[in-house]
């Protein structure tokens, strides 16, 4: 087994990286969906942070169930329900924030895009990244230039362009 990862059921011990990266999986489905999760989202962060040529921080990636993101979904930012992914800044220096991530919604929209759950999961993982490192995509080009930096860091963890085929 990695460092920092566990049978479900039993108590995890965080991940922690060079880079400062902390994996913690609270929902044990992860493990049946992508049995080498904290590996990938580690890689993913890292590749994001890479893009950035920030290197510097820590970031705390939240595999967790769709429940705790509903209730972080509607705490934060007003919506009652789930989501993919969420973004938090960090507080302080050293710090650069927390990602979360909802198994239940990570996998039914790999499977309703005919994506690999593994393509999708690391592709969120980038985007979270990215959003804590400053990037938005609230305006179109704000977010063609999200999308690219999405596609470049995809490419270095050797996986398919998630922007390929998806209408503008």
């Amino acid at each position: 087994m990695e460092p920092g990862s566990s049978r479900p059921g039993e108590a995890e011990e965080p991940f922690f990286d060079v880079a400062g990266i902390e994996i913690v999986i609270e929902a044990p489905g992860w493990h049946r969906l992508l049995p080498r999760a904290e590996s990938l989202a580690r890689r993913a962060a890292e590749a994001a942070l890479a893009e950035a040529e920030c290197g510097e921080g820590a970031v705390t990636v939240l595999l967790t169930d769709d429940r705790v993101l509903r209730k972080l979904n509607y705490v934060h930012r007003g919506k009652d329900k789930p989501t993919n992914v969420l973004s938090f800044p960090g507080g302080g220096p050293g710090h650069l924030g927390d990602i979360a991530l909802a198994l239940g919604v990570v996998a039914r929209e790999a499977r309703a895009a005919g994506k690999r759950p593994a393509a999708h999961f690391a592709h969120l993982v980038a985007h979270g990244t990215l959003h804590l490192l400053g990037h938005d995509h609230l305006s179109a080009g704000e977010a063609r230039r999200m999308e690219r930096a999405e596609a470049r860091i995809l490419h270095r963890l050797k996986l398919p362009n998630p922007w390929r085929g998806v209408a503008a």
